[in-house]
């Protein structure tokens, strides 16, 4: 199986879409003549020409509209915000009508509209650049939020969004763009809405997505020199939620700690918590903790900024209040 980078395999399932449907485009700041911010688009300007592939100036909220009127329209565009902190400029367009047409409509309109790019922190981007959004759209009623840690799920998720009827936001990674991973060459297709077990384990689940899933893969590993063996849950989808795949794995372990990028203040790892509490109460050993970032802006300092977000010493602190050791 070829072993192909994030980057290079967003590209893979774009180029492949855009040959299977003709109506499939992509708009965005630099996704043609540069070959995209992150070079996911590299290539696909010379195959499809300015007609699919489009540039547009740095104004968000335009080119998102752009994008929703096309796909009421019956095109298939994907839009490309070169951050997810520049999305803050299009909420309106991307909340009030891309998540609200087809239900206002009652069906009328379909809204197949793709809105990809990178979420969350990198490095040295401070405050205004290192935000982590999952949970603004995962709250939103209409739209569903994807967040793949890896080549092979990024790929076949991303399939499956572009094939999708209704408004999806594809969450990326800044720092995840190089990373590695076999992905086959044959055509497959990953489930909206389905979490998958990155690692089995039997004493503790630990729960997470996006690029975090390495960091938390790795202290998994660590728990297992300490003789402790944890199941590892990426949800990859955060709306819709595999609820059911979470309470399996706490029923099984009685112990869980969700992990989550995002400040711990109404974001998508504190629901989760929640969700366990709730719903797995009686088969429950311990209290369900929660690793996030400090509810803090980032900093820029490197150091302060690694300080604040979550660490393998903080995951493993935080099993380890859940083992009672």
């Amino acid at each position: 199986m070829p072993v192909i980078t994030f980057r290079e395999a967003l590209g893979q399932a774009i180029n492949e879409e855009m040959a299977r449907d003709d109506r499939v485009f992509l708009i965005g700041e630099e996704v043609a003549l540069y070959n995209g911010a992150y070079k996911v688009s590299r290539g696909l300007h010379e195959k499809y020409s300015t007609r699919r592939v489009i540039d547009t100036p740095i104004v968000e909220e335009s080119f998102t509209g752009i994008g929703i009127g096309a796909a009421m329209a019956g095109l298939r565009p994907i839009v490309e915000w070169m951050t997810m902190n520049f999305s803050i400029q299009a909420l309106d367009q991307t909340i009030n009508n891309a998540a609200k047409m087809r239900y206002m409509s009652g069906g009328q309109f379909t809204l197949p509209i793709v809105f990809r790019g990178p979420n969350g922190p990198a490095e040295w981007l401070s405050a205004q650049h290192s935000q982590s959004l999952a949970s603004i759209y995962t709250q939103i009623p209409g739209l569903k939020v994807v967040c793949p840690a890896t080549p092979y799920d990024g790929k076949g998720l991303l399939k499956s969004a572009i094939r999708d009827d209704n408004p999806v936001i594809f969450l990326e990674a800044e720092l995840a763009y190089g990373w590695q991973g076999e992905v086959p060459e044959d055509e497959y297709l990953i489930p909206i809405g389905q979490a998958d077990i990155k690692r089995p384990g039997s004493q503790i689940t630990l729960i997470t997505f996006g690029k975090i899933v390495k960091l938390v893969l790795s202290a998994a590993a660590e728990l297992e020199k300490l003789g402790i063996d944890a199941e590892v849950i990426d949800l990859r989808t955060l709306r819709p939620l595999d609820e059911q795949a979470l309470i399996n794995s706490v029923n099984k372990t009685r112990r869980a700690v969700v992990i989550d990028e995002a400040p711990p203040i109404c974001s998508v790892g504190s629901h989760v918590a929640w969700l366990i509490s709730n719903r797995c109460f009686d088969i429950l050993d311990a209290q369900v903790e929660l690793v996030s970032s400090e509810d803090i802006p980032m900093p820029y300092n490197h150091r302060l900024e690694l300080a604040a977000q979550p660490s393998i010493e903080k995951i493993l602190t935080a099993a380890k209040r859940t083992l009672y050791i």
